[in-house]
């Protein structure tokens, strides 16, 4: 048994590489695409307990950039699946929540370890491929913000269980951060490798045991998960990963007296019905369960008078198109002053018109597919009511083909209508409506931040550029509550573990800041130990004379 009181290595984020022709994590990952691309096809099992399961139900994997390669089926799988997951988790929970938190944190540190390292290439061509990522944003996510997690949550995990309350004379007493009663299921989207892996291993961490259902969409890369947590010693049972339909899948889970815990990421929609299941179920659970979720966005910008045009085109292009728009941090709003917009719109039009768009094994394509069908004819459909209305035109863009790949042109729209359908709905693509505001009146930035406050149910991220100071503290201070994420002069997406804890409220979830110490915290249910040095002998109070 190890004795003593333990530090793990201090966290530093996992530097970015750069992927420029001729270096070698470059050679590396087209290797690694090439080889994944060009193998025979795979089968992706489900993972429950030390049981790999395949059933007779398979569902292709193609990527969203040329959807008649199939790179392989997984299976799906169905309710007893699902009960078959929570008991092989049930059945791993003594062992691993009694198992010293140094220990489960050294699974996950080499877990950290492997991602940077020799599974590198292999999780971002995964991601890559089955995701529609660029390498660039397939290094942020799947290899640097994975590691990034993994290992400042052993770090928040280190603090967490150092903190110790005060003890007056003749007592000691002590906290004790227990796991939760029962099962995590963790859900989770296909748009981040890095929070896929997260939501599980975050609530591992902690001595929980966890039944995770990835998204359709990220099963490939998610089975490189599982192969790096298993290959970092991860025990059976601890992290089971099914595959199946939603609906089915939350019919066992909400149900189970055992339930303990919903770690989600996913639309707004889902999250409420699931929150609402779990509320009629209540008597049937051992404890009140703990409900985190982070879910949708329609996420602005803001630009002051005051504002570069460089500066503010620049946010808008990243904010709105990296990754297609399919972030919940993504661009998707914004309010440019009238004095701004000509020269803007002329420098949007200029750099959108150099935006190469194709497959991401090409290296110089900064667009690549929309991640489905369904997403596809959603985006479209924005886009197409937005070329029939009276109140809005295509700025630049608008173009799309799903003949070979999902592939959707970053577009530009502007309205006058600050209410417009696509200011106030979540796209998930990469469509970015412009309002244009009159700003020749003095009290104009006043009452525009009051039209950014209320004009989304949404509060996950936004933008101001100005290069007013009195500006930049009345919209921080006025828009207080439209953004759990608030960024000045800089785009509103690309939140950095341990710099930026991530998360929303209003209807964008429960704000819980992933990357920190707060979200580790609901994984926990803490214990006080007071221990009498010693105990009294006589009842009799000095009161009582």
């Amino acid at each position: 048994m190890a004795h003593g009181t333990f530090n793990v290595p201090y966290p530093i984020n996992e530097p970015v590489l750069s992927y420029a022709p001729g270096s070698p994590e470059r050679e590396a990952l087209q290797q690694a695409y090439a080889e994944m691309y060009n193998q025979e096809p795979v089968e992706v099992p489900m993972y429950i307990g030390a049981d790999q399961v395949s059933t007779g139900d398979k569902r292709a994997m193609t990527p969203p950039h040329e959807h008649g390669k199939v790179l392989g089926h997984f299976s799906y799988g169905d309710a007893s699946h699902v009960q078959a997951a929570i008991d092989a988790a049930l059945s791993a929970r003594p062992a691993w929540s009694s198992l010293p938190w140094e220990h489960r944190a050294a699974v996950f540190l080499k877990a950290a370890d492997l991602i940077a390292g020799p599974c590198r290439a292999k999780i971002n061509a995964a991601t890559m491929l089955s995701q529609g990522k660029n390498c660039f944003q397939a290094e942020i996510d799947a290899a640097c913000e994975f590691a990034d997690f993994l290992r400042f949550n052993a770090y928040y995990a280190q603090q967490i269980h150092a903190e110790q309350p005060e003890s007056a004379d003749g007592i000691w007493n002590r906290l004790e951060y227990r796991a939760l009663e029962g099962f995590v299921f963790a859900i989770t989207p296909f748009n981040f490798t890095a929070i896929s892996g997260n939501l599980p291993a975050v609530a591992a961490l902690m001595g929980n045991v966890v039944v995770w259902k990835p998204s359709d969409t990220q099963v490939y890369s998610a089975q490189v998960i599982m192969e790096i947590f298993q290959a970092a010693g991860l025990p059976d049972g601890v992290i089971n990963m099914v595959t199946c339909d939603g609906p089915v899948a939350g019919d066992v889970v909400f149900k189970h007296r055992d339930f303990a815990g919903l770690h989600f990421t996913g639309s707004t929609g889902v999250f409420r019905h699931l929150w609402k299941t779990i509320g009629e179920n209540l008597e049937l659970y051992r404890s009140y369960p703990r409900i985190v979720g982070e879910t949708g966005g329609k996420d602005f910008v803001l630009a002051h008078p005051s504002a570069g045009v460089k500066e503010v085109a620049t946010g808008l292009i990243r904010g709105a198109f990296e990754f297609q728009g399919q972030k919940c941090s993504a661009a998707s709003r914004a309010y440019i002053p009238a004095s701004m917009w000509p020269a803007l719109a002329e420098e949007l039009k200029a750099e959108m018109a150099t935006l190469k768009m194709g497959s991401p094994e090409d290296f110089g394509n900064f667009i690549n597919a929309v991640i489905d069908r369904k997403s596809f004819n959603k985006i479209k459909s924005h886009i197409d009511f937005a070329k029939s209305a009276d109140d809005a035109r295509i700025v630049a863009g608008g173009g799309t083909d799903d003949s070979v790949g999902y592939f959707v042109e970053p577009t530009v729209i502007e309205t006058a209508n600050p209410h417009f359908k696509t200011m106030v709905e979540e796209i998930f693509g990469p469509v970015l409506t412009i309002h244009v505001y009159d700003d020749t009146e003095a009290d104009a930035f006043e009452k525009v931040l009051d039209l950014v406050d209320n004009t989304s149910e949404y509060a996950l991220t936004g933008a101001v550029f100005s290069n007013d100071r009195y500006a930049l503290d009345l919209a921080s201070k006025k828009l207080e509550n439209a953004a759990g994420n608030f960024y000045l002069n800089d785009k509103p997406t690309g939140a950095v573990v341990g710099q930026q804890p991530f998360g929303g409220a209003r209807g964008s979830g429960t704000n819980d800041k992933a990357g920190s110490y707060l979200n580790l915290l609901r994984w926990v249910s803490p214990r006080t130990i007071k221990e009498a040095l010693v105990s009294p002998t006589d009842y009799r109070y000095p009161f009582l004379g």
